[in-house]
């Protein structure tokens, strides 16, 4: 059993009776930052905290013009667009009250992910988000927006926000809650060393992603895909026989893009294989220790613009039913869900536990691993992976419709260059993570002990990568 000592004037203080407000390890932080003579309230550093666009329709969602920033977008800290909606310009001036702009932050404030943080990039000049959102408009003169993130993404920060979470029904925070928490103001000179090793980090995951675009450039040109746009046509013409054949009568299941870009594949100069043919599904299954803590990945914890891969801590009896594959690293996990298609990635690490929503591949050799990836995460062969989908609620492919697959054959050549250029990705994504690591630690080092302590482990673990990363 865990047991706070809490005075009444503190109840009346927060006005929660509730105690999982008053765990030991909330108490822990609120003395330490209450122990400092520099902390003040969140709102100091901001011209407003508030919550999103309320109710907006997705009709009015564009491909391009200003980004909307929903909860999806802040699971990760730096963004990724890969999930991204747009607004027209008209649409976000209507909701000018909830402009935001790049160094600019938001946190999700209801849902699965709520009191993650995530720092807006100069990626796009403006910026807009949903109500399940708050965000911060930061007083840029005040406090460094970067060194303000690394506070709230801080165990300082995430405490302060896992702790005003109120618990009734679906979770939330409250804007006055998120507008008292506790901010350590460090000195300018922290502050710019802290902000430089996050403009490092966001200039790293940009490389990492130009490297991934670029593999699937090069695969794409091959295949003569580079400038291919889905056309879905109202009306074509197919033989009964073909439905009979594939066991199917829905009109989406017979697009003619979708034997367009099989054709692309087949016609190949290099020739094609099939997917079964070059790579081994791997369906070892394992025995559930109850008491044991696994590294559990589901669909979610793939991030399907980069691959990184986040799995949850969880305990043997807790795992779900579907957690039913030990994946190691070099395997290649497809998501079969159709929501999730764009959750494919190389494993870099052992140790994990997958979910069956995955197919699960491991190289045979004569097309590698980087190549089979930038595939399957192209733009083309994502749309056409959807072709067998089966189910309505809850789509799916099987994963005889991913070993199915033509794949092409290309040179060593190019596989090779397709597969350095993935591995340059995948490093420069691990060095973008550890940075942003570190500029947590240091705020949280700074606070502990001082900052001078902080100062001199941070330049300790990052100054070969700020040195690289700088020169590149």
């Amino acid at each position: 059993m865990i047991l706070s000592t809490v005075n009444l004037s503190e109840i009346y203080r927060h006005l929660r009776i509730d105690a999982e407000f008053y765990k030991p390890e909330y108490l822990h932080i609120a003395a330490l930052l209450e122990s400092k003579t520099n902390i003040f309230p969140l709102r100091k550093y901001c011209n407003y905290i508030k919550k999103g666009i309320f109710d907006i329709s997705p009709e009015l969602y564009v491909d391009n013009g200003i980004p909307l920033i929903r909860t999806s977008e802040i699971k990760d800290p730096l963004i990724t667009f890969s999930t991204t909606v747009f607004l027209q310009s008209r649409t976000h001036q209507e909701n000018l009250k909830t402009e935001i702009k790049p160094d600019d932050i938001v946190v999700t404030k209801i849902g699965a992910y709520i009191g993650d943080v995530a720092l807006l990039p100069k990626k796009y000049s403006l910026y807009n988000f949903s109500q399940n959102v708050t965000g911060l408009s930061i007083k840029k003169k005040s406090i460094n927006s970067k060194y303000l993130f690394s506070f709230l993404y801080s165990k300082f920060g995430r405490s302060q926000l896992t702790r005003i979470i109120m618990l009734s029904g679906q979770g939330k925070i409250e804007l006055d809650d998120i507008r008292d928490i506790s901010i350590y103001q460090a000195t300018n000179f922290f502050q710019s060393k802290v902000a430089k090793v996050i403009e490092i980090s966001q200039q790293s995951i940009s490389k990492s992603e130009a490297k991934f675009t670029e593999a699937q450039n090069i695969l794409l040109s091959e295949l003569c895909l580079t400038n291919w746009q889905p056309k879905h046509q109202l009306s074509f013409v197919r033989n009964f026989s073909e439905a009979k054949e594939a066991g199917r009568m829905d009109a989406e299941y017979f697009q003619p893009k979708y034997s367009e870009l099989e054709a692309s594949i087949k016609n190949y100069y290099g020739g094609y294989s099939f997917i079964k043919d070059e790579f081994k599904q791997r369906k070892n299954s394992f025995k559930i220790n109850e008491e044991k803590t696994y590294q559990y990945v589901e669909i979610g914890s793939v991030n399907i613009s980069n691959g990184e891969i986040t799995p949850d801590e969880v305990t043997g009896k807790d795992l779900p039913a579907n957690a039913k594959r030990i994946i190691k690293k070099g395997d290649i996990i497809i998501s079969k869900v159709r929501t999730y298609r764009g959750a494919i990635t190389i494993v870099e690490d052992n140790g994990y536990v997958a979910s069956g929503a995955f197919t699960i591949l491991t190289e045979k050799g004569k097309i590698n691993k980087e190549t089979l990836l930038s595939f399957l995460h192209s733009k083309p062969i994502l749309a056409w992976s959807l072709q067998p989908n089966t189910g309505t609620s809850y789509p799916v492919i099987t994963d005889d419709d991913i070993l199915n697959m033509p794949v092409p054959i290309l040179p060593p050549a190019i596989q090779d260059e397709i597969r350095q250029k993935i591995t340059e990705s995948f490093s420069l994504r691990r060095q973008s993570k550890h940075l942003l690591e570190c500029a947590k630690r240091a705020v949280e080092l700074a606070i502990e002990q001082d900052e001078q302590t902080a100062i001199d482990w941070l330049e300790r673990e990052t100054g070969a990568s700020v040195q690289l990363s700088s020169a590149a």
